[in-house]
């Protein structure tokens, strides 16, 4: 209970510091910006932050540039870095070692994004700064990115101190609160939009209670399918004969359908979105033919952008799970501990075997991903959502994988508890 209530404790403020405006900025330029252009990276990043991008709060950045970092440390270790390599085989002192560099290229990466972003949003072409803020120059503008990087910072330490002293991993419970508290905006926008408004009937509330039974079965799919996994059966060759667990197949290596998390549908919106990003920062770029072709092309609400969309997804899904999942590590371990899988040689056959199993699964998992991707896309054009109301998408599959992580890290706690005690 007291973790819990750190945790909540550590939410509240999280949820304050997202109203503490940067000094100097006129926050309601920055929210009319968001207005002009929902959707893409922008939306997901807001979404991300619990509209503390919007408001271009202190904390406008949010935990993202730490993640930004793990993932470029995480593909650094594939042999591309040899002393990144060698930390990862060093157990817990390479772990801290690890962590520590994450945390310095998170905070340089938080700066350089800070001072872009603001930069950027005077690209407009509107004035982001208050009245009677004058000779604005790079000074000014490393000012600010100081302040929001420090608003990085302080979420990383509270994130620690979740992770310390409260439930969950703090990191992703951070996430989660950001989106967390935009759904109380997005259900109020849902009611306003087809039950309160003078125009709504009958066939208005026919599509709001539509939309909340569909939102509901996304829920409860989105749960079932990121706690799918196929097991793979095995065998160990040293236990002594007559032994009543010889011939048992207790053991398994559990390879889940959705190995590659939210992870691939991040990318591909990140990748697709850089273009449409930067031409919103230009106005004057998007009337252009230029403008319009990389609408077409990068914009995945569009045909030929939305096919692009699918691809990458697909990709990022099979290059992510081969990565989290080594199929020749696998083999090399089952061998050296005299395990093997019925059926299957060890070694190369063993090797094979998983990387035939993996590819298999991994299509069923990176279908599920451009499904519930596709949902908020679809839902929009044929119910006419509001574009803050998205049924699916990277946000649910966020909520759902950290509310299961979760629960299983209570239950283990909480058994725990119960072992003691009994032991006692």
């Amino acid at each position: 209970m007291k973790k819990i209530l750190f945790t909540l404790f550590a939410f509240a403020i999280y949820k304050a510091a997202t109203y503490i405006h940067i000094p100097l900025i006129n926050p309601d330029v920055i929210s009319q910006f968001f207005d002009d252009a929902d959707g893409g990276i922008v939306g997901i990043a807001n979404a991300f932050t619990g509209n503390a991008l919007r408001n271009y709060s202190i904390i406008a950045l949010g935990i993202g540039p730490y993640i930004t970092a793990s993932i470029v440390i995480q593909l650094l270790q594939m042999d591309i870095v040899p002393i990144l390599k060698e930390w990862q085989e060093e157990g817990e002192v390479g772990k801290r070692k690890i962590n520590q560099l994450t945390r310095y290229l998170a905070i340089g990466l938080a700066f350089v994004q800070a001072l872009a972003m603001t930069y950027g949003f005077r690209l407009t072409g509107n004035s982001i700064f208050d009245i009677g803020v004058e000779n604005v120059n790079f000074l000014t503008y490393t000012y600010l990115a100081i302040v929001m990087t420090a608003g990085s910072a302080f979420l990383l330490w509270m994130a620690d101190q979740i992770t310390n002293k409260g439930i969950g991993n703090g990191t992703s419970m951070i996430i989660v609160a950001g989106i967390i508290s935009t759904m109380p905006g997005m259900i109020t926008s849902l009611v306003q939009e087809f039950v309160t408004a003078p125009e709504s009937d009958a066939g208005t509330y026919g599509i709001f209670a539509i939309v909340v039974l569909l939102y509901i079965f996304v829920i409860f799919f989105v749960t079932v399918m990121q706690s799918a996994n196929r097991k793979i059966p095995i065998q160990y060759s040293n236990r002594p004969t007559g032994s009543r667990f010889q011939g048992r197949s207790d053991s398994n290596i559990p390879l889940k359908i959705n190995s590659a998390g939210v992870i691939p549908v991040i990318f591909a919106v990140t990748l697709l979105s850089i273009p449409t990003t930067i031409m919103n920062f230009i106005p004057d770029l998007q009337s252009t033919t230029l403008g319009l072709w990389l609408n077409e092309m990068f914009n995945y609400q569009r045909p030929f952008g939305y096919v692009v969309y699918i691809g990458l997804i697909f990709v990022f899904a099979f290059f992510y799970a081969f990565v989290q999942i080594n199929p020749d590590k696998i083999a090399k371990n089952l061998q050296t501990q005299n395990a093997y899988i019925p059926g299957v040689r060890p070694g190369v056959d063993t090797e094979n075997y998983i990387s035939r199993l993996l590819f298999k699964i991994t299509v069923i998992g990176a279908s599920y991903l451009v499904l519930i991707a596709s949902l908020p896309i679809f839902a929009t054009m044929i119910f006419k959502l509001p574009a803050y109301v998205q049924i699916g998408g990277t946000s649910l599959l966020i909520v759902v994988g950290v509310a299961i992580e979760t629960t299983k890290q209570i239950k283990t706690q909480t058994q725990e508890q119960k072992y003691s005690g009994f032991i006692k």
